[in-house]
């Protein structure tokens, strides 16, 4: 489906998948644990974090929530300007740093809405590690034109 007349140059195809894939270092899982003010010693202190039953740093789930999020905004923001509006998350499985993370997610409707200036997309995703889902979500953004 395209936004149709009432926004034609807006272009959403239900059915379209967005991916996404990023690894993240010890490091980079303890900076942002410490500028987000999450100061679980399992995101930064690896002595501790190994001889928890994760066997190592993991992590947080703020920074993956973040680069979910933050994968709908690059997408749709390229020709388009979006704001995100509900994300729904749920947490499977811990992801240790150094894992690949493959994130999706699935465009499941479009509603042109002219009181919004633009269309509300429906959005199902996942992040994986292997063939393992290690997060579940659910998102709603709205796509206007650029301004």
């Amino acid at each position: 489906m395209t936004a149709g007349s009432e926004f034609p140059d807006i272009q959403i195809h239900i059915g379209d998948r967005i991916t996404g894939s990023i690894v993240l270092s010890l490091a980079e899982v303890a900076t942002f644990a410490r500028l987000s003010g999450d100061l679980n010693p399992l995101h930064c202190d690896e002595q501790y974090a190994a001889q928890t039953r994760f066997g190592g740093v993991i992590v947080s789930g703020p920074q993956l929530t973040s680069l979910m999020m933050g994968l709908t905004a690059t997408y749709f923001s390229r020709e388009t300007a979006m704001l995100g509006l509900e994300f729904t998350f749920h947490f499977r499985k811990a992801v240790k740093a150094g894992e690949t993370v493959n994130m999706i997610w699935d465009i499941v409707s479009a509603e042109p809405k002219a009181s919004l200036q633009g269309v509300l997309v429906n959005l199902d995703g996942k992040a994986m590690v292997l063939d393992q889902i290690v997060l579940t979500g659910k998102g709603k953004v709205l796509v206007m034109s650029q301004l």
